[in-house]
């Protein structure tokens, strides 16, 4: 539902039948299911906005806010933390709207045509097909209905066929045959949703030639032209095999959906396929360019195909930040298994985006009560109030109560692009290396992996980072650090010196701004090699688009979902 000066009005409906194994399961389950299975569906509407649920089922009020103690409720609540939803209760006598699509009367319930669809298989070749040279272009419906008026020699087309069609109701794009009829030049005519192959043979072919006025250009002075031939009154290219000169018109993109579009003749094969089978059996000037061009347009190769190639988008690193603790970044890490014998499956992290300095903790939970508990306490009550936090788009850090103290307390909260983790990936890269020396640290079965964490924190601190060529440690304190093996002076003298203040301020100034220009020289180096052989789109108001498939169900859905319109430009599209 949508609001509306009006009332609420209906977006979408969406109803779904219960599995025999889905029936079987516990109603907080099912109730679960419904949110998530709805909210999926119907992303495309939710993707970045905020939307309430109204359920009958008080249970799951807490689902975005407090871990779940059923296991497939927990996981569900995880997937959707990509989205910012609220959860209202509505009692069941109030709850109509929904109610009535479970409630409406249906004929038979187990027989739901959206369930299985019975199709049919034809052959699409006859005994002598390789005996006949075929030319079969590719028309729609109306044409077609005007070309079997005019051609008396024509059969009707199966009509089995298109009503089978009519009441499957696929979409314009989807290319599947139906059926094959054959006239009487023994040539194929396979109907398909809104395609129809209605052929043609070489008389028409050589007739279509003659109207042509470059191709009677060339015929008339044939001997001028020592690439071509006239054979039987039709213009041929001489190549191996000699193949026919395909006039201007309408022939020529029909040529190339045969080619490409249909089952038996193309597959949606790509371009060097698709011109290697056409230049084998016909020819026209600029053909290539033809070929590619429409191949770029098809719509269902677009939406299926795999990208091959980096994905496009130029780098845009995050510049460095003016001072310590100016920028931090923090992200939950885990769920880590196993669990330690106080409970902790997770990891808080937090870095500094200049000194690459971290502080971390292990916890029991990733709620947004831990994550403030952690920010108060481990880094506020030690480290002093930075100035911006840096997160991802989880429910504990976009839950009201973390936003009310951050703005409390006078820190501004940015939030990582959706579905584009690199933004926040300073501290992806630290989990990386944290959970490979942790490894190495712990025991066989992993269980002490939280009295490790400390260590390898400290190492990370007190070692030289490669980005900044500076120890974080000397970068927030102002000294290098004293490791437990260290061999100190057994003498201890304890000196005064006035101006300890002013040099500790100028040695960080010059260890910052080092810092500052090593980052910059190392993300120079990052962009020039992550922006090599890859594209940087530039997309503007009206312009067509697809749009990548975030929620697929199986092997074979779509990749891409669209076409779409761009109707407003929010920002300019940047990775990090």
């Amino acid at each position: 539902m949508q609001t509306h000066p009006n009332g609420d009005l209906p977006v979408a409906y969406l109803s779904k039948k219960f599995t025999a194994t889905q029936m079987n399961w516990p109603a907080t389950e099912q109730e679960c299911y419904a949110i998530m299975y709805a909210i999926e569906k119907g992303h495309k509407y939710l993707d970045g906005q905020s939307f309430s649920i109204e359920t009958d089922h008080k249970p799951l009020l807490p689902l975005n806010s407090k871990q779940q103690l059923n296991s497939k409720c927990e996981r569900w609540r995880l997937k959707l933390q990509q989205h910012r939803f609220t959860i209202k209760y509505i009692k069941g006598k109030h709850n109509t709207v929904a109610d009535y699509l479970s409630r409406s009367p249906v004929d038979n319930g187990s027989n739901d045509e959206d369930d299985y669809i019975p199709t049919k298989s034809a052959s699409t070749q006859t005994d002598d097909y390789m005996k006949t040279k075929i030319v079969a272009p590719v028309i729609t419906r109306n044409y077609a209905k005007q070309q079997v008026a005019e051609r008396s020699d024509l059969h009707s087309v199966d009509r089995t066929c298109e009503m089978d069609i009519q009441k499957r109701n696929v979409g314009m794009d989807v290319v599947q045959s139906c059926g094959t009829q054959y006239n009487q030049f023994h040539t194929p005519v396979v109907t398909n949703e809104m395609q129809q192959i209605i052929p043609f043979t070489w008389e028409q072919l050589k007739e279509a030639q003659h109207q042509d006025e470059e191709i009677t250009n060339i015929i008339t002075n044939i001997r001028n032209h020592k690439k071509y031939f006239i054979k039987d009154n039709m213009l041929m290219k001489k190549m191996s095999p000699p193949v026919p000169v395909i006039p201007k018109g309408r022939i020529r993109s029909d040529i190339i959906k045969i080619y490409h579009d249909t089952p038996a003749n193309g597959a949606h094969f790509g371009r060097d396929r698709t011109i290697n089978k056409i230049q084998q059996r016909y020819f026209w000037p600029g053909m290539i360019s033809d070929i590619r061009n429409f191949i770029k347009s098809c719509l269902l190769c677009s939406q299926n195909n795999p990208l091959r190639r980096k994905p496009p988008g130029a780098l845009k690193p995050i510049k460095p930040p003016d001072g310590i603790w100016q920028l931090l970044t923090m992200d939950f890490h885990g769920p880590i298994t196993p669990t330690t014998k106080n409970g902790n499956k997770y990891i808080i992290s937090l870095t500094d985006v200049l000194s690459k300095f971290i502080i971390t903790k292990a916890v029991r939970d990733c709620t947004a009560t831990t994550a403030a508990r952690f920010l108060i306490d481990e880094v506020i009550l030690k480290y002093g109030t930075p100035k911006c936090i840096l997160t991802d788009n989880g429910t504990h850090f976009t839950a009201k109560m973390m936003t009310e103290l951050l703005k409390q307390i006078g820190i501004t909260h940015l939030y990582s692009t959706p579905y584009h983790p690199m933004t926040n990936g300073q501290i992806e890269r630290f989990n990386a290396t944290m959970d490979a020396k942790i490894a190495a640290l712990s025991n066989e079965k992993r269980t002490n992996w939280a009295e490790k964490l400390p260590f390898v924190t400290f190492n990370y601190n007190t070692t030289i980072h490669r980005t900044t060529n500076q120890i974080p440690f000397e970068l927030i304190y102002g000294r290098k650090p004293i490791l437990p093996f260290d061999q100190q002076e057994p003498l201890v003298t304890l000196s005064q010196d006035p101006e300890h203040k002013t040099k500790l301020n100028q040695h960080l100034s010059v260890l910052t701004e080092q810092a500052k220009a090593t980052i910059l020289e190392q993300q120079r180096k990052y962009r020039e090699r992550y922006d090599r052989y890859r594209t940087n789109p530039i997309y503007k108001i009206n312009d067509i688009i697809l749009v990548k498939t975030l929620n697929k169900r199986n092997k074979f859905d779509i990749r891409y979902e669209g076409p779409f319109k761009i109707t407003q430009q929010l920002g300019k599209k940047h990775l990090s």
